[in-house]
Formats: structure tokens, sequence, C-alpha cells
């Protein structure tokens, strides 16, 4: 009875940890962010060659596709927002992380997935400061956001790609 208590236990661990932890679904984020009758279109989006280039200036980070997917939330043929995806390395695994972006302020972040360990998502309360920031701010952490102790490279990760985010909209979005 022990033995297969154990084996139980250990196979339930090996499949956890081999499945993607995706914490919320970017149409649900969209929903809950903006309203739940919105529309919500995703497209994607390739980089030319220039605006690759300018946007990781803009940004001040190493770009690592040229690819990104963006969703709107439309009512009554009006935009309400977008929520852009940024697909980012934490320490040797991806995080996922939505900016929903409108009118030109990151109303706040959703994280969709998280391959680390779990005690590394940064808590709701640190997600908290990306609210109503406009974005022709870059952020930088230690000086606009500050560190979490013990997971310093989420925290690094997810600022980074708010400047991503942020070059992505004011270049391609902004205005439309």
């Amino acid at each position: 009875m022990k033995y297969i208590l154990l084996l139980s236990l250990l196979i339930f661990s090996l499949t956890d940890s081999l499945s993607a932890k995706v914490l919320v679904s970017p149409i649900d984020a969209m929903k809950e962010n903006y309203s739940q009758t919105a529309v919500i279109t995703k497209k994607n989006i390739l980089l030319s060659g220039e605006q690759f280039k300018k946007i990781q200036s803009t940004a001040k980070a190493k770009l690592t596709t040229k690819i990104y997917r963006i969703y709107v939330a439309k009512e009554k043929g009006k935009t309400l927002g977008y929520g852009i995806l940024i697909n980012h390395k934490v320490r040797s695994k991806n995080a996922v992380v939505m900016y929903l972006i409108t009118k030109g302020k990151l109303l706040g972040i959703e994280i969709i997935a998280f391959n680390e360990p779990h005690e590394y998502i940064p808590s709701k309360t640190w997600q908290e400061q990306f609210q109503n920031i406009p974005t022709d701010k870059m952020l930088h952490l230690s000086r606009d956001i500050p560190t979490i102790t013990g997971a310093t490279l989420s925290a690094r990760s997810v600022t980074e790609s708010s400047r991503i985010a942020f070059a992505i909209y004011n270049e391609l979005l902004k205005g439309k």
C-alpha cells in the first residue's frame, strides 16, 4: 500500500512538472479587463527589419523574435484596448505576460503562463505597480519598479518585457 502511494505521488509530480503552467487564457484576461461583452480578436504581427531595430532600440531590450501576438477588444465597433503578449525567458524557462494597454496607458498586466516554479511568480501586489503607466515611460527595475526578494529574475523579465510591449504599442498601434 505504501509503495502504491509513493508511486502515485511520483507519477503525479512528474506529470505536473511536464505540463505547461497556463494560468489564464488570453481571451479570458481580455474580457476580465475590458468587458465581458467585448469582441476579442487576435492577430499576429510580423515586424519588418526596420521595425525590429526601432522597437529594440526604443525598448533598450533584446528582441528574440519578429512575431508578436496582439489581442484587440472592441465593443460596438469601438476599440477598448489591446493586449500585447510578450514571451520572455525568466531563468531557464519562459513566462508569457499580457500587457493591457488603452489610449496610451498600461491598465495592468496578466501573467498568462509561467513555466518556472510557482514561488517565482510575482505577487498580485507587486503586479499592481504596472497600472496607469503612460506607454512613453520606459520602466527600469530598481529605479521605477522595485525588485522582488527571491524572484529578481521574474521582476527583471516582466519589467523589461513592459518596455518591449510599450515600444510595439507606440510604433504600431497608437492612434489606430
